[in-house]
């Protein structure tokens, strides 16, 4: 292994994670350039996460390796104190069940270097049941002609393929813990909105990410929950990019409700994947109001389209399901007097 070292801090929280962090940390002691230091947050974890991490720390030299641990407080609160701890002016992020590729660091470093990024990141690998699948970041990075607006309508940039400037990330108060989903998301759209930043995301995979067990349907309404308050939370950095920031708005909430919708059909929760519409409505005709109440004139284009296409979805539900539907509507008819 060579002696030099990146100016890097390795970012890694970890909660329960004893079956998973010698792979994680294993991958960290493989670059070809390795980071200067290794941060790991025992995040209230009840087993040996602890001493399993610290018994890498032979494989992991000449890199540093520091254990802090605390009480339960989310991934955002451990990546937070990770971040004040370290002493390096970049940082990388990597979750406690991930692993990276042997280059990931020294490509990162290399990109990086190339202009006066603040951030960079890359592809990744998903490990599916049928092995790896390349997602490819950098096409969403490259549509449109702001990266900034494909960034909040898509979301492209994974915290493991990140190298950002620790002074950026203090700056701009690191993670917020308040967010139980999609801090890594906020984060990326807080410190990218100021004018003149630049960052980029290029196509290497060099990431692997894994799915852990958990329950789809609390996962997935916390996501929806939390991605729809961060697309309104980030709707005045849209408006001093994009005069259409409401259509840009409702684009996103469509991709937030869409994304829930292919989950729940996966899952076969063909009743939460039904009221999907519904819900995108509210949340659409929520978005046009102001404070007051009164609806804002320059989501009404966007609204109206919307409004069209969920008439259409409304009539395709009940196509597919008039042979309940029609019988309901005979007794209510009769009830009412019409036949």
């Amino acid at each position: 292994m060579p002696h030099e070292t990146a100016q890097v801090s390795v970012i890694i929280p970890a909660y329960n994670a004893a079956q998973s962090i010698e792979r994680a940390l294993q991958s960290v002691a493989t670059q070809t350039l390795p980071a200067a230091e290794v941060i790991i947050v025992n995040d209230g974890s009840n087993d040996d996460t602890t001493a399993r991490a610290m018994a890498m720390q032979s494989i992991l030299e000449p890199s540093k390796l520091i254990v802090i641990e605390q009480l339960n407080q989310g991934a955002g609160a451990a990546r937070n104190k990770a971040i004040h701890a370290a002493t390096q002016p970049y940082l990388a992020f990597l979750d406690a069940d991930d692993e990276w590729l042997p280059t990931k660091l020294e490509r990162s470093m290399a990109v990086m270097n190339e202009a006066d990024y603040i951030l960079v990141a890359h592809d990744y690998l998903d490990m599916t049941t049928t092995g790896d699948e390349h997602i490819d970041c950098t096409q969403r990075f490259n549509e449109g002609t702001d990266p900034y607006v494909s960034l909040y309508l898509k979301g492209f940039i994974p915290s493991i393929s990140v190298v950002v400037r620790r002074e950026t990330v203090i700056a701009a108060g690191g993670f917020d813990a308040a967010l139980r989903n999609a801090q890594d998301f906020e984060l990326w759209l807080k410190i990218l909105a100021g004018p003149g930043t630049s960052f980029k995301v290029f196509g290497e995979p060099l990431a692997r990410y894994y799915h852990t067990s958990g329950s789809i349907m609390s996962h997935t309404e916390c996501r929806v929950t939390c991605c729809v308050q961060i697309a309104h939370r980030y709707l005045p950095a849209l408006h001093a990019r994009q005069r259409n920031a409401y259509a840009i708005l409702t684009r996103r909430l469509m991709n937030v409700y869409y994304e829930a919708f292919t989950v729940y059909m996966k899952s076969r929760k063909f009743i939460r994947a039904a009221a999907i519409p519904f819900r995108l409505t509210g949340a659409i005709i929520k978005s046009g109001l102001n404070p007051d109440g009164e609806f804002h004139p320059k989501n009404a284009i966007p609204f109206i389209g919307f409004s069209v296409w969920f008439i259409a979805v409304l009539g395709f539900y009940l196509s597919q399901f008039k042979g309940l539907v029609n019988p309901v509507i005979d007794i209510i008819s009769r009830a009412i007097g019409i036949k």
